[in-house]
């Protein structure tokens, strides 16, 4: 064979393997799959045989849910564009809070069982809730001064401080303050729950409790307090942390903890933070709807700690 047919047929070869290459489906690319394909001709998706299409006599996904009473439940007051927004800002953030108070509730039977890895896992997703909690500010944030005050006056003393998700969070986490409850007088039910809560330990009063329970002497007075009343700091709290994080090997079931601790006071306020900061970019420095002296009330929280000697333990580290 000549040199020129040899080049010939190699062209040919070539070709050919070109061609094969392109018309050939590629084993195991569910994108070249032609079974799965998107549809070139009409850029659709084939709906597959085995999809499940008659719900008249079945759960449908929208019946779980309850999405008709969900997607019904916005009702704005007024014809403006962004009181959608608010609404529905406020009302996620209503189901998130009470997500977090059923994993903070969670977390407390944990605790008193001892059963600390499955109370890991429920703070730990506290935390993420918060954090979701305080993207969502981010949202509201594109509401601007002006297209508020275009339906602020219609909330009349509607306001969220008088969120009972809120205050049932506060309550399990330590910062209980009975005068708190007065504003849930009209709604028996939350007032009753939160009432409740207000003479139940909180999630740190059980902590404390572990501790007793670990070996660490902690003073009696603290451990008959009247759990109604906000914790305040406490020097055999403080000690008792003070050999956990100097012998976190020994004791790292209470380390854990307490970094978890840690994490959702963490998160919880850079939420408070990013609330005011909202409240202070669209309304500057007026008072909040429900009578409060808005930013300068908001502020005052980020100076509560609910669990202070494990932010002390570490100066004294």
């Amino acid at each position: 064979m000549t040199n020129g047919e040899n080049q010939k047929t190699g062209s040919k070869k070539q070709a050919n393997k070109q061609k094969k290459s392109t018309t050939e489906p590629l084993s195991n690319c569910p994108f070249h799959d032609s079974a799965n394909n998107v549809n070139a001709d009409d850029n659709t998706r084939p709906l597959e045989s085995g999809i499940h299409q008659d719900f008249n006599d079945e759960m449908s996904y929208g019946d779980y849910l309850r999405l008709e009473q969900v997607l019904s439940a916005q009702q704005p007051l007024t014809s403006e564009h962004d009181e959608m927004l608010f609404i529905i800002i406020h009302q996620t953030s209503e189901l998130w809070l009470k997500l977090a108070g059923h994993e903070l509730q969670s977390a407390i039977g944990f605790i008193q069982a001892e059963n600390f890895g499955p109370a890991f896992k429920v703070i730990a997703r506290v935390k993420q809730i918060f954090m979701q909690l305080t993207q969502s500010w981010n949202i509201l944030a594109t509401l601007t001064p002006s297209d508020y005050l275009k339906f602020r006056d219609d909330l009349g003393r509607s306001s969220g401080f008088q969120s009972c998700g809120y205050r049932k969070l506060e309550f399990l986490l330590g910062n209980k303050n009975a005068a708190m409850l007065n504003v849930h007088q009209a709604n028996s039910s939350a007032y009753q729950e939160l009432s409740n809560l207000l003479r139940k330990n909180s999630l740190y009063d059980e902590v404390i409790i572990a501790l007793t329970k670990a070996g660490f002497p902690i003073d009696n007075t603290l451990l008959q307090r009247d759990v109604s009343q906000a914790y305040q700091r406490n020097d055999s709290v403080l000690d008792a942390w003070l050999s956990v994080y100097r012998k976190p090997e020994q004791y790292f079931e209470l380390y854990e903890l307490a970094e978890k601790l840690v994490d959702i006071e963490d998160a919880f306020q850079q939420w408070r933070f990013k609330h005011m900061y909202t409240v202070q970019r669209i309304i500057g420095y007026k008072k909040g709807t429900g009578g409060s002296s808005g930013v300068g009330f908001l502020k005052k929280a980020l100076d509560i700690s609910f669990f202070p000697e494990l932010f002390e333990v570490r100066t004294h580290l």
